[in-house]
């Protein structure tokens, strides 16, 4: 899920400015934001399942609905720099936006630091994080790591010797491995009684649920309507013949946006049966889907509802985009010219969570973060800050978030555990579809 992710100062919904963030990622890959959607930065990885943190970087190119696609056979797609809280584009105030990059110095020293390992989409509001400063008397240091994938491994290879207090940014497409590698210490806060059970996936308390958000299709409200292009209904409706060159999505391995829709595909039309996942993407390609390595590409260039003003009137992105138009417009919009196409297990839920690194020699101050991060003042600050939802329920929701982002009614899940097991083999089997 990525959210969870860019390098974010402004938001990708590609209206306005484009920004180039260089961070480091598996395989030395570059980290492309631009200002707009979370969907934010177009990072090219692999994340390798084996011990090393690196793996061969995936070079996907879209040319008429097809992508040169090499997947490495260790390998599974990593940039969750793409996640869920990628909706947003903006990083912490005195954060660099480079992977690895830290806080700047505070104006109050307290003489003591808490550090939080995050991946590069993490935002929140300044006073937020002063005043969980000021009531803690420590200085908190943000160690922004790359994609979330990238971030992970990291924070897996320092097993032992961890190089942070606090881990975020896990979703759920990565859960598994992370609760696997056993680099995380259990804590219950209080504040899960407020979690809906659904979000809450470790009984055990590792990692604990912060927000969450979702991966579908967006349109270009001027390409539908009476006389033009009517609104798709169902996923199956994309390979009819009226939105023939009409989709741009994302390739699931180099991709989070473009491995949560092809989840969502698995999980709408399963794997057997008379019309399996593969027969659908089979009959995508046949009606000439583009498919291209990043969302800042799809949104940005291929969507015609975007500054781009591409060939493309659906684009693959978030459930939040529309209401993130309006937001960064700063006042020219009051209603977003995009809208969500969102079917029946037509979007795929990210989740996202926050856990305490073993050997953290600040244990209580980690835990009274987590508190903070999942309680009401942090929560209230997740929804514009990353374009997020946010996972206590007694949060409220901006007016942007009711008008233009509804949750939407029934969303892909796919186990944690499934995804962990399958990853790599339906990627490689989308990977021959699409190539044929």
């Amino acid at each position: 899920m990525q959210l969870r992710h860019v390098g974010r100062l402004v938001l990708l919904i590609g209206m306005f400015v484009s920004i180039t963030a260089c961070g480091s990622a598996p395989g030395g890959t570059t980290a492309t934001t631009a200002a707009g959607q979370t969907g934010g930065s177009a990072v090219v990885t692999v994340e390798a399942t084996t011990t090393s943190a690196a793996a061969p970087e995936t070079a996907a190119t879209a040319t008429n609905g097809t992508v040169a696609t090499t997947v490495a056979q260790t390998a599974t797609t990593a940039n969750s720099a793409e996640t869920t809280s990628q909706a947003a584009g903006t990083a912490v105030a005195g954060t660099a936006a480079t992977a690895g990059a830290e806080t700047a110095t505070p104006a109050v020293d307290y003489g003591r630091t808490l550090t939080i390992m995050t991946h590069d989409s993490f935002d929140a509001s300044k006073d937020v994080i002063a005043e969980f400063e000021k009531a803690n008397k420590v200085n908190l240091r943000f160690l922004k790591s790359g994609d979330a994938g990238a971030a992970l491994n990291k924070a897996i290879l320092a097993k032992g010797s961890p190089l942070a207090d606090v881990f975020y940014g896990v979703d759920n497409t990565f859960f598994s491995r992370a609760i696997n590698a056993g680099i995380f210490e259990p804590y219950k806060p209080a504040t899960l009684q407020q979690i809906p059970a659904d979000l809450q996936l470790d009984p055990q308390g590792h990692l604990v649920p912060v927000d969450f958000g979702f991966v579908n299709f967006n349109y270009d409200k001027a390409a539908f309507g009476p006389g033009k292009l009517p609104v798709p209904q169902t996923l199956r409706d994309l390979t009819r013949p009226e939105y023939k060159g009409k989709i741009v999505v994302e390739s699931p391995a180099t991709s989070s946006p473009g491995l949560a829709f092809l989840m969502a595909t698995v999980a709408t039309f399963g794997e057997t049966g008379d019309y399996p996942w593969t027969k659908y993407w089979t009959d995508l390609r046949a009606n000439d889907v583009e498919v291209v390595d990043g969302w800042e590409t799809a949104y940005n260039t291929n969507f015609s509802g975007s500054s781009g003003k591409g060939p493309q009137p659906i684009v693959l992105s978030y459930a939040t985009s529309p209401a993130a138009e309006v937001f960064f417009s700063e006042g020219k919009l009051t209603e977003p010219p995009t809208g969500n196409i969102v079917p029946p297990k037509g979007a795929f839920k990210q989740i996202e969570f926050v856990g305490i690194l073993k050997g953290t020699k600040n244990l209580e101050l980690a835990q009274r973060w987590i508190d903070y991060m999942t309680g009401p003042r942090f929560q209230a600050d997740v929804p514009l800050k990353m374009f997020v939802y946010p996972a206590n329920s007694q949060a409220p929701l901006p007016d942007l978030f009711k008008k233009f982002a509804p949750l939407p009614a029934e969303p892909a899940i796919i186990p944690p555990d499934e995804i962990a097991q399958k990853r790599d083999q339906w990627i490689q089997a989308w990977t021959r579809i699409v190539q044929k």
